[in-house]
């Protein structure tokens, strides 16, 4: 699958795919990520990709032409492309668009800086917008690599075990279970004997059920959309309970 990333700090993005599962993604061409410095696309010597906004106001508002020739440039791979931008005005990110965006050949994801983009930038040239979150920060680059890190780890053959995504918080509405690993004693705290046994479906079940009571506490507005079978809802009562 391809990323392209449209940005103007192009110098901020290597150190994180350069290493991890998504650098033997990359490595192994699971993954083609490719960035493009918005700014060499701006015309004059000074290069400005920003000015003040019609109206009056604060901050500065990146320029359509810049983005719009630097999106030109872009080699378009495969029949399914999506662009993004990404923006607090955009719909939440989660698992759900993660899986939709994964079944495309190719996104392209621009970075907007400073009080935003070109109203035009979004009625003429993007297919979606998306938000990472109900807060605002200083760029969407940190949002290009959520969106990156999140869909690549979809694609198959990048994780190690066959279901290590379909077990992950939110796949099936809840959030994961409890992990534990050597020592099976650690500061005076033991790992469950359930996951000592060697019984698998005792396990199984302790799983499920720790997985609905860590949703109750920590996510209780996630229950109120999960599709429960009468098997969960069983375990929840008994959650309840206690």
């Amino acid at each position: 699958m391809r990323f392209d990333i449209l940005t103007l700090f192009p110098d901020l993005f290597p150190p994180f795919f350069d290493g991890g599962i998504l650098g033997r993604a990359v490595k192994k061409g699971l993954a083609d990520i490719r960035l493009t410095d918005i700014r060499a696309f701006a015309r004059g010597s000074h290069k400005i990709t920003d000015d003040r906004p019609y109206g009056g106001g604060n901050g500065m508002v990146m320029k359509p032409g810049p983005i719009s020739r630097a999106l030109e440039s872009v080699e378009r791979v495969g029949d399914r492309l999506r662009v993004i931008l990404l923006t607090p005005q955009g719909q939440t990110f989660n698992q759900s668009i993660a899986w939709d965006l994964s079944e495309n050949d190719q996104l392209i994801l621009i970075c907007g800086r400073y009080e935003g983009v070109d109203e035009r930038v979004r009625s003429q040239l993007i297919d979606m917008e998306i938000s990472i979150g109900d807060y605002v920060l200083t760029g969407g680059e940190l949002g290009a690599l959520v969106i990156l890190d999140a869909v690549s780890r979809l694609i198959p053959g990048v994780l190690g075990g066959e279901r290590s995504n379909l077990e992950d918080s939110f796949e099936d509405g809840l959030l994961e279970y409890p992990h534990y690993t050597r020592p099976s004693m650690f500061e005076g705290d033991e790992v469950p004997e359930v996951l000592l046994s060697g019984d698998h479906e005792r396990i199984r079940v302790w799983r499920r059920t720790q997985s609905l009571k860590r949703t109750l506490e920590r996510r209780p507005d996630l229950l109120e959309k999960a599709e429960l079978n009468d098997e969960d809802k069983a375990l929840l009562e008994k959650v309840l309970k206690k």
